[in-house]
């Protein structure tokens, strides 16, 4: 089903401060590069080019003029094969300007966290993702309603107080 949300590049384009992401499913829908990993292909991190993706240059520009962009990935483990392969391409995210940080869920159970993804900006909008069964995105539902906002946020802040920094977190 399409979405008539704005879209990320939109709402990120708008975001003045700070832009925060929190995953809190095991798989999403593959993807071609997905697929490709698993077959044993890999990047070379070294040619920026070969892998660099328009998603990455949206935050490097958001970045540069100031924005603050964390994602917090709440994780089983051990850890899916999904997982090992978005460990890996955080490498992007990383690069791209992101700070990214791990919670294995087994530390989050007292931790009131909302039903689904999302995305908030500048601590006041929020795009919440529906996903299907198999990780694919549904549908995109932006809302500023107080008391959702409220939880996102402190769900968001709760989780990146415990998760382990990208680097520090090995798979």
């Amino acid at each position: 089903m399409p979405s008539s949300a704005p879209s990320f590049a939109e709402l990120l384009g708008r975001c003045e401060r700070s832009a925060v992401h929190l995953e809190m499913r095991d798989s999403y829908a593959t993807t071609d590069r997905f697929d490709e990993w698993k077959r044993g292909v890999r990047f070379n991190w070294a040619d920026r080019a070969s892998w660099w993706h328009p998603y990455d240059q949206l935050i490097t520009d958001s970045v540069a003029r100031g924005v603050s962009i964390r994602r917090a990935r709440i994780i089983c483990e051990p850890v899916t094969e999904y997982i090992r392969w978005e460990h890996y391409v955080t490498h992007a995210n990383v690069t791209a300007g992101e700070e990214v940080r791990w919670l294995p869920r087994r530390r989050a159970t007292d931790i009131p966290l909302p039903g689904n993804d999302f995305w908030l900006f500048d601590g006041e909008l929020l795009r919440v993702h529906h996903f299907s069964g198999d990780g694919a995105v549904v549908e995109d539902e932006i809302t500023s309603d107080e008391a959702t906002v409220k939880l996102c946020s402190s769900a968001f802040e709760a989780v990146w107080e415990r998760a382990v920094p990208h680097h520090l977190y090995a798979i």
